[in-house]
């Protein structure tokens, strides 16, 4: 056989094959030690031991004797694209104010949103891709990337514009999601009801137009509703959530980050891809998540961005049989994070992950959702072949080491890109 690159004689292989982990299941690895992987025109052709693959013929051959290979980070809950920053808030927390109480005084999400609807599209454009260099030398090949720091059909669908001008540049691949409904914008103070309106009427349907006549085959961007007391009430969120499934988008939804609203629950009942936050998140809709194929997505920085204790229950997710994955929820406020490397870290102390149950909710579970555990997350015939070199010997690394770059080397569609 005949290969673009071979990638050989690897201290521990992790492929991470065999599909999403549920449950119990979390933490296989499928690991192959004197791994090697093969890849051809941007796909992946062979797997196994060394020796096994020993007559593949490459154009390329890599030796990473003493290294870990495994699957490209997915990253499925990102705020990506912004402009400006928000250090003066962080000065704030310290002091001891809230979120919600930045929020009351115009900061928060309302700053990024006045500079957001000031900033062009190549400036939006521009002070986000370094962001997305960062992120990919530190491992994460696919970014899920949000709007929803216009909340105006005009800002929103530059911010859409953005991520699709991101993506063409590549080498990442982003995966848009329109977040209109991510706060209530400082023209409908007090009126949420009527901007939940127009979103369903006008805004959603725009979106739709825009995507359809910018981006032609591409799949619709994800929708995503921000559940949550001082953001939208459960019964806006379901409006807005149902009115995008009547439109085809597909749904994600940020939940039970402060209250447990009941938003994960509704995430289930209308088929959302995921679920994200979960650290208030009552039994019963944990219960609901294990039962369905809607993914639960942790998303540890936040919390330690914020400086709180309390994190998503891992455990309770995990005994329920539900399909966890963790996320940077990279964005200006709370959570300005591009490594996945120290989101494991994190997922390791404070949701008691193993090392191994975290590398697979960062790789083939954050690739379910995105709906993609098909094509990335692991390294398996026929799968697109990102893959990472890690300077280290033991997959255990990743977790026990924190604060530096364990990456040696990405390979994205099998080209080395960092």
């Amino acid at each position: 056989m005949h290969a673009d690159l071979l990638i050989h004689s690897a201290a521990e292989l992790l492929t991470l094959a065999g599909g999403p982990q549920r449950g119990q299941e979390l933490g296989r690895l499928a690991l192959i030690s004197g791994g090697a992987v093969a890849c051809r025109e941007g796909s992946i052709v062979a797997v196994g031991n060394s020796h096994a693959l020993a007559d593949i013929h490459a154009d390329r051959e890599i030796d990473a004797s003493g290294c870990v290979v495994m699957p490209g980070f997915v990253d499925p809950h990102t705020h990506a694209v912004w402009v400006g920053d928000r250090a003066n808030e962080f000065e704030l927390r310290v002091a001891g104010a809230s979120y919600m109480d930045i929020m009351a005084a115009g900061g928060g999400i309302a700053a990024s949103v006045n500079a957001a609807r000031h900033a062009t599209l190549d400036q939006m454009v521009a002070e986000t891709r370094p962001r997305l260099k960062r992120m990919l030398a530190h491992g994460s090949t696919t970014i899920e990337v949000k709007s929803g720091y216009g909340l105006d059909l005009e800002t929103e669908i530059r911010m859409l514009d953005a991520i699709l001008k991101l993506d063409e540049e590549g080498p990442w691949d982003l995966v848009p999601t329109f977040l209109g409904a991510h706060a209530i914008p400082p023209e409908f103070q007090g009126r949420s009801d009527a901007y939940a309106d127009l979103i369903c009427r006008d805004i959603l349907p725009a979106v739709k137009a825009f995507w359809e006549r910018k981006a032609g085959s591409r799949p619709l961007p994800f929708v995503d509703v921000f559940c949550e007391t001082g953001a939208f009430s459960l019964a806006q969120s379901r409006r807005i959530l149902e009115r995008a499934k009547a439109l085809d988008f597909p749904r994600k939804i940020h939940a039970d980050e402060f209250e447990g609203l009941g938003g994960t629950a509704l995430a289930v009942e209308l088929g959302a891809a995921s679920a994200d936050h979960l650290v208030c998140t009552p039994d019963a809709d944990i219960a609901a998540l294990g039962a369905s194929n809607t993914v639960a997505v942790s998303l540890p920085c936040t919390p330690f961005g914020l400086g709180h204790t309390e994190y998503t229950p891992a455990g309770k997710i995990i005994s329920a049989g539900g399909t966890l994955a963790i996320a940077s929820d990279l964005n200006p406020g709370t959570a300005w994070c591009e490594n996945m490397q120290f989101v494991i870290a994190l997922s390791c102390r404070y949701l008691h992950l193993t090392p191994a149950q975290a590398i697979a909710a960062a790789t083939i579970n954050s690739a379910a959702a995105l709906n993609r555990e098909d094509r990335i997350g692991s390294l398996e015939t026929g799968k697109q072949a990102d893959i990472l070199i890690l300077n280290v010997p033991d997959y255990r690394h990743l977790g026990y080491r924190f604060g530096s770059n364990l990456v040696n080397a990405v390979y994205k569609r099998g080209e080395r890109v960092a």
